[in-house]
């Protein structure tokens, strides 16, 4: 098990590698650059600002420079507020999307797996039906959509909530409705189909014939095998409810990090947008380890493979 996940760690940073080099080389090929909008200032002042922020330097020099400091933790400082630097913006915007997004996965993922279950073990019911469709509809329709109706509806026509802001625990119910019906909605459906998967599973079968309670069948085979699929669906689903949705924070005028990213985008910001780039591919290759991880521990035969292997 060491070795594999070794070799995956290994694995995770060559992926890094390769991507610190397309992220670099796509934000210094967009047109313009960070203080390309600055039409009245003169030469000399942009000259000026570009040797501050070794813009001037060549290419591969810089990004040479940027991953020697990205090493040592140094992700430098964002153009939009030189007074600090990239980590302490980070860590200034990421509590407000960390809050959204725990709330938001506890929500997903509990309700979600509630209304599979039940979906799962009233098959083809009207029940059944309701969750279906209830899943299907949260899948298709965007989060900043339904962000907009929910600030139409509940904010302004009833006035039960505020249009948006922070500071106030109700400022955190409509965004995290928004944001986690998308992920509730995969949830359901996953739940449901590997539930059915399971029970329709020979040994469960078995299992009745001779008479084991329910309970017992659901908690000790169906459950169990149902969770091994699920595992590699549901966990990919947290670094995006970890970094924020650029969607939600902008309809509800939340300062998180994912609002913060597209104003690095739009404002050329090369440090912030390769830092946050980097940050979410490292929370996805983390999460996917530990989805495999967790298949070896909840599966026998999936670590008898990997000693075999």
């Amino acid at each position: 098990m060491m070795v594999y996940v070794a070799r995956r760690l290994v694995g995770l940073f060559i992926s890094l590698a390769i991507l610190s080099v397309v992220v670099f080389s796509l934000m210094h090929t967009v047109p313009g650059g960070p203080f390309s909008y600055e039409q009245n200032m003169p030469s000399y002042m942009m000259e000026n600002i570009a040797a501050k922020y070794g813009l001037d330097r060549p290419v591969h020099e810089q990004y040479v420079s940027w991953v020697s400091a990205m090493l040592r933790g140094d992700f430098g400082i964002p153009y939009q507020s030189p007074t600090e630097t990239v980590v302490d913006v980070v860590l200034r915007a990421w509590p407000v999307t960390l809050a959204i997004g725990a709330i938001s996965i506890l929500f997903a993922f509990g309700v979600g797996m509630l209304l599979g279950t039940i979906a799962a073990f009233n098959q083809n019911s009207w029940i059944d039906n309701l969750v279906t469709f209830a899943a299907t509809l949260g899948m298709a329709v965007p989060s900043y959509v339904i962000g907009s109706i929910l600030v139409i509806i509940v904010a302004v026509q009833l006035k039960w909530l505020p249009t948006g802001g922070w500071g106030e625990p109700r400022h955190l119910i409509m965004p995290v409705i928004a944001f986690s019906l998308g992920p509730m909605a995969i949830v359901a459906r996953t739940t449901r189909v590997n539930l059915l998967e399971a029970i329709s599973s020979e040994h469960v079968r078995l299992a009745r014939a001779r008479g084991i309670p329910t309970r017992l069948i659901v908690w000790r085979y169906v459950l169990k095998n149902a969770s091994i699929p699920m595992i590699t669906v549901l966990l990919p689903l947290i670094p995006d409810l970890l970094t924020g949705s650029i969607f939600i924070e902008a309809v509800f005028s939340v300062p998180g990090l994912g609002r913060f990213f597209t104003t690095s985008a739009l404002t050329r910001d090369y440090p912030m947008v390769m830092a946050m780039a980097m940050m979410i591919a490292l929370l996805w290759g983390i999460m996917y380890l530990i989805s495999d991880v967790l298949y070896a521990v909840i599966d026998p035969r999936v670590r008898l493979a990997s000693k075999a292997a």
